[in-house]
């Protein structure tokens, strides 16, 4: 049944004279922290990436720099303020300088931390905060190279809100990526890299 704009509109107004055009307190749930063991989390991230098409793999801290140097060999890597030098030493790298949406597209690749990972989603987050750069970086570029710590690993989508809260509080922008960019045309036949990079790599540092 169509409900046409006059009768809404009554009805609204009648909800709105019944309650006194009071607004229900918003009672928010304390968000608690996952009683699954960590191992647990941190496994089904990586699996869940994986199913969006990432390709996740577990370091040690002193791996890293010897396994970028074979996922970015003869790539220009465009590369944010924050990243620690020792991962740097084997790269092509070039300091984000501003450069233009033209020229972000010269580049093959673009190396990034993160601010949180999310297991139930396989999702990582970038809140834009040091070694995570602006949102053009790692739209552009069609290869993403991010590090995520397995601490930074939270179990739910509120827990990695409730993690994300300082950032939110700064007015930060957010980005999710669960996978590489793809899209599907009216056949469902899925295309890669038409909106941001085509290859997702996750490089998940292991500190047990």
């Amino acid at each position: 049944m169509k409900v046409s704009s006059e009768a809404r509109l009554d009805i609204l107004t009648r909800i709105n004279r019944a309650t006194g055009g009071q607004q229900p307190a918003l009672e928010r749930m304390p968000v608690l922290p996952s009683s699954r063991p960590r191992a647990d989390i941190v496994a089904q991230f990586a699996e869940y990436a994986a199913e969006y098409r990432a390709h996740v793999q577990t370091v040690t801290e002193s791996e890293v720099p010897g396994v970028l140097a074979l996922l970015l060999a003869g790539k220009r890597v465009l590369v944010p303020g924050g990243l620690p030098a020792a991962w740097l030493a084997p790269l092509n790298t070039t300091p984000d300088a501003g450069q233009s949406h033209a020229e972000l597209s010269s580049f093959g690749a673009v190396l990034t931390t993160c601010a949180a990972a999310i297991a139930e989603t396989g999702t990582v987050v970038l809140d834009h905060g040091p070694g995570q750069g602006r949102r053009a970086l790692t739209l552009i570029p069609d290869q993403h190279v991010c590090i995520v710590r397995a601490d930074q690993v939270v179990d739910s989508v509120p827990e990695a809100v409730a993690a994300l809260q300082a950032a939110i509080t700064a007015g930060r922008p957010l980005t999710w990526i669960s996978g590489p960019s793809a899209t599907s045309d009216i056949e469902l036949s899925r295309v890669e890299g038409v909106h941001g990079p085509r290859r997702l790599n996750i490089l998940l540092i292991d500190s047990a």
